[in-house]
């Protein structure tokens, strides 16, 4: 489908000297190190936690060690460049944020803090629909972010969300299929963490020993903004994150079919994407009912646990997707993740909760950093297997674990 195309590079900020705390953070796992240290135990636990046994949060990583590069040598990779092409719009790298709720309480705006950096680095990023910064003041600080929207399960206000971000100037909307129900998120339980928020002892007493994120996210947040509220959820505003009201809001979505989904597409008019794919039939559905995109996720194992990683999914999802753009999400951490996922089919790959976690440690120059350790492990990674485009990242670069290469 054709969009409005945007700029194929986003104003960059000027380069400023990394802080000492920032100039530490040598690869993604390092935020997450960072971020246990300066988080309260129940924040903390909500970005970390998966579902149940945390079979599948294993599993997304276990995927990406079963393959082996068969680098080429003696090819001159002096012209490399790693940018990509989404929907009519060249991004600076493969690979993207991806949504992630509440992340206003881990980083102070940290939805417009994670929005502003994809921006100035020009690689995508997706707002969640359980953001809790309104829709509208997100795309107006960066423009060409995309939205990923929970269904109510009402059809009326399906429509007026989706012609709510309409307005709002959203070109790219991501549909998020794979929660019918809400998961058993035990784990998060037994950090102190629940839905909604409720006040406690414990809560106040994690909040007073993490000192710079109670005055420099939360108590800013109250100041400033007053109590967070689910933003996104309908074409009004939601719930605050202390109100009972919010199970009943995040429920009925158990009847959502294709028909809704065939529904929106007549309404939307920008790029459409379908967010929760493992199945083929279900990306061969997703092709029929007028999807431009899918993405490749098990929701980084916070839904049903046990279900296929997204890696180990792609290959039968992309032989199905015809001429849809097929992406991925859970589990990368690397350049090595990001170019075994475009070998295996996916034309961008999007990373959660490494992030969330660089935002709440340093802010928008936090994240900026982040991008810009995966930017470089993609460009040296590229130098070392003998390629200059991602195009030329296949299937023959690649090897089972114990497979002799073709």
């Amino acid at each position: 489908m054709t969009t409005t195309a945007l700029p194929a590079a986003a104003p960059r900020a000027t380069a400023r000297p990394l802080s000492r705390a920032l100039g530490r953070m040598l690869s993604l796992d390092d935020f997450e190190t960072a971020a246990r240290r300066r988080l309260p135990r129940p924040i903390f636990g909500y970005i970390a936690g998966a579902a149940e046994d945390n079979q599948s949060l294993k599993g997304n990583r276990d995927a990406f060690a079963q393959y082996a590069f068969t680098p080429r040598v003696l090819v001159d990779v002096s012209r490399r460049t790693q940018q990509t092409e989404l929907f009519g719009r060249t991004y600076a790298s493969p690979f993207g944020i991806a949504p992630m709720g509440i992340s206003a309480l881990s980083a102070y705006r940290g939805d417009i803090v994670l929005a502003r950096a994809a921006r100035e680095q020009n690689v995508p990023a997706i707002l969640s629909g359980t953001s809790l910064i309104p829709l509208e003041a997100v795309i107006e600080e960066a423009p060409g972010t995309w939205f990923q929207a929970y269904l109510p399960g009402d059809p009326a206000k399906i429509d007026a969300l989706i012609e709510r971000a309409r307005r709002a100037g959203f070109e790219t909307l991501v549909l998020t299929v794979d929660i019918p129900v809400s998961a058993n998120r035990e784990n998060n339980v037994r950090t102190g963490f629940s839905t909604p928020l409720k006040p406690s002892l414990r809560l106040a007493l994690d909040g007073l020993a993490r000192p710079r994120w109670l005055a420099g996210t939360f108590l800013r947040t109250l100041l400033a903004h007053g109590m967070p509220h689910f933003e996104n959820s309908f074409a009004t505003r939601g719930a605050p994150i202390v109100s009972a009201s919010v199970l009943r809001d995040f429920t009925a979505r158990d009847h959502l079919s294709w028909e809704h989904v065939a529904r929106i597409r007549r309404q939307w008019p920008g790029t459409l994407i379908i967010k929760g794919i493992l199945h083929p039939r279900d990306a061969a559905l997703a092709r029929q009912h007028g999807a431009d995109g899918i993405i490749v996720s098990n929701h980084g194992a916070r839904q049903l646990d046990g279900a296929i990683s997204p890696l180990r999914a792609l290959p039968g999802v992309v032989a199905q997707a015809g001429a849809m753009t097929v992406m991925m999400d859970s589990g990368v951490r690397r350049g090595t993740d990001v170019l075994k996922a475009l070998a295996l089919g996916a034309r961008c790959v999007f990373v959660g909760r490494p992030f969330n976690y660089a935002a709440a440690v340093g802010g928008q120059a936090g994240v900026a950093h982040a991008i810009g350790l995966l930017r470089a492990e993609v460009d040296r990674n590229m130098a070392m297997l003998g390629i200059n485009r991602l195009d030329e990242m296949d299937a023959s670069l690649i090897c089972r674990e114990g497979e002799l290469p073709a």
